[in-house]
């Protein structure tokens, strides 16, 4: 990605539209204005003008300029509103690399945004996020990050141990001055008191990135114990065979829905017996390392068969026993009834699955984090101020507070970003 090539990308959706928007950025925007559409345009100003290649009129479409360094990317940027027709696009992407311009990589124009300054690594992550949001959660978390809620809050912390590695260098150079005799001490507490505040930050994060993510949750038991029918039921429609012949699901099958605001991955599984069926002791194992993963697991104990000690054995804090064909007879103790088939319990299921899911994955009007790379630079720098209480010189008390700093700016972009770019820009979709 040369910073100095002028670029472009399709921003709005692909396919046969109304209209259809192409973005440009970087220095030759400009020139490529002036031969496309005659002149440029007033800055911010949405201007009609036909545009023109090779003596043909390309098309009529409105030309929105944007000067740097008032501009998304702060290069000099443009928009041209076009129908959108697939033959217009072709036609005038063809003229915009005529012209010298290339196509956008994925997450190019964001990233250019974040080389020049406009935002950080996590605001570009949650504008991300929020294009990929499927529910009303999701975007409001997105939202929160796009617009700098969780930069803010690093920026705070990594004040406070800015603050604090002032005070502990000032303690090492004017060691001899008449500083206060207990500031070595006062610097160790505060960090303590910072690390608390970020260490409950770090314990939160399982719930922003299940959020963003989605939860997951397998459903388990043994053959023929009503799983694929629960799905289905669960799912509104037929997305698992049903049969009556024990083994009939070999692989896993998964259905997407919302729940209490959260996505949802619910995952049917193989049933849990011994076999020496090559194919079905295959779909077993994958069953129980699908239980493994799973954030919650629905352990399914059919009305007309004895508790299975296997699927018992999967029970614990983050298992829900299901009583299957409820409508056959009583289910088991402590199993919530459900009948498939006559859909009692279904309701009451929803709605302990739902309450489940938001206790894994609820939102917070707290700028929390949101992927793993926060979460490990955010250990990192709760390790390095664990160092610092049993450091023995003041030195080295001094490079744990750096350590700390360094780990907090990772996240953010502040410093050290260059490994981390190419994975943080590559999930972008093209045009952002």
């Amino acid at each position: 990605m040369s910073p100095d090539a002028t670029v472009f990308a399709l921003a709005s959706g692909a396919g046969r539209a109304a209209v259809a928007v192409l973005r440009l950025s970087g220095p030759g925007t400009g020139a490529a204005l002036a031969a496309l559409a005659g002149g440029v345009p007033a800055p911010r100003m949405a201007t009609l003008r036909a545009l023109r290649h090779g003596g043909e009129v390309l098309d009529r479409a409105l030309v929105l300029w944007f000067p740097a360094p008032r501009s998304f990317t702060g290069e000099d940027g443009a928009e041209l509103h076009l129908h959108g027709g697939p033959a217009v696009l072709a036609a005038v992407s063809g003229a915009l690399v005529a012209l010298g311009l290339r196509p956008a990589e994925p997450g190019e124009f964001t990233r250019r945004a974040f080389l020049h300054g406009k935002l950080d690594l996590t605001a570009a992550e949650g504008i991300a996020d929020l294009v990929d949001a499927e529910t009303e959660a999701q975007r409001r978390q997105a939202l929160r990050q796009a617009g700098g809620a969780l930069a803010r809050r690093l920026e705070g912390w990594a004040a406070a141990l800015t603050a604090l590695l002032a005070r502990q260098e000032a303690f090492i150079e004017f060691e001899e001055e008449d500083l206060p005799g207990d500031l070595d001490a006062r610097v160790a507490a505060e960090a303590a008191a910072l690390r608390g505040e970020m260490a409950t930050a770090l314990g939160e994060a399982a719930r922003g990135e299940a959020l963003r993510e989605g939860v997951s949750v397998a459903i388990l038991g043994a053959p023929n114990a009503g799983k694929s029918s629960l799905l289905n039921a669960l799912a509104g429609r037929e997305a698992a065979i049903v049969s009556a012949r024990a083994g009939t699901t070999r692989d896993v099958v998964e259905v997407r829905l919302v729940l209490g605001g959260v996505p949802v991955t619910l995952a049917d599984t193989a049933g849990l017996r011994e076999t020496p069926d090559e194919v079905e002791a295959e779909g077993v194992r994958r069953a129980l390392a699908r239980a493994e993963a799973a954030q919650l697991r629905l352990l399914v104990l059919p009305a007309d068969a004895p508790p299975d000690p296997a699927v018992l054995a999967l029970a614990g804090p983050d298992a829900l026993l299901v009583g299957s064909k409820s409508d056959l007879g009583p289910v088991a103790a402590g199993a919530l009834p459900v009948s498939a088939a006559t859909g009692a319990g279904l309701d009451a299921l929803r709605e302990r699955l739902a309450r489940e899911v938001a206790r894994r994955a609820g939102g917070s009007d707290t700028a929390g984090l949101t992927r793993p790379r926060h979460r490990a630079a955010l250990a990192e720098a709760l390790a390095a101020l664990d160092r610092l209480p049993d450091a023995p010189l003041p030195e080295l008390r001094a490079e744990a507070l750096r350590e700390a700093l360094r780990a907090l700016g990772r996240i953010t972009g502040r410093v050290e970003v260059e490994a981390v770019l190419d994975r943080v820009f590559g999930e972008f979709c093209i045009g952002k």
